[in-house]
């Protein structure tokens, strides 16, 4: 009997995960099932932190907005925190998400000091007025 050759796409298949996992260490680089192992635990960690990223980020935002907001307002003796300015950024109908007031916290601090001063003064007009 002839030998018979085997075609190439198995081997293709294996190439190509073997491209994926040719940074790993050991023999998650080398063996093609511990490849296979380590590319889906790659890909599941992956997607995992992409949802962690936007969750650690927007907290990041948080953050940076309370204390900008708290250290201009301890200077005027009135307590403001973020939550009150993100509440009344909503009964305005001010549509700034967190990622812009943060850029505008860091890049323009004053920028960000007069939002929160008009704020205030319509919040305060309504409420000594009774509107709200």
């Amino acid at each position: 009997m002839t030998r018979i050759r085997r075609g190439y796409i198995a081997r293709r298949r294996r190439t190509k995960i073997r491209l994926f996992a040719s940074s790993f260490r050991g023999a998650h680089s080398k063996l093609t099932r511990t490849i296979t192992q380590q590319k889906i635990r790659a890909l599941f960690s992956a997607h995992r932190d992409r949802d962690s990223k936007k969750r650690y980020f927007r907290r990041l935002w948080i953050v940076r907005i309370n204390a900008i907001i708290r250290e201009r307002i301890i200077e005027r003796d009135i307590f403001y925190s973020y939550s009150r300015l993100i509440h009344d950024l909503y009964r305005r109908q001010l549509l700034l998400n967190r990622k812009i007031l943060a850029q505008i916290a860091i890049s323009n601090r004053n920028c960000l000091y007069m939002i929160s001063s008009e704020i205030i003064k319509e919040v305060d007009y309504k409420e000594s007025s009774g509107i709200i």
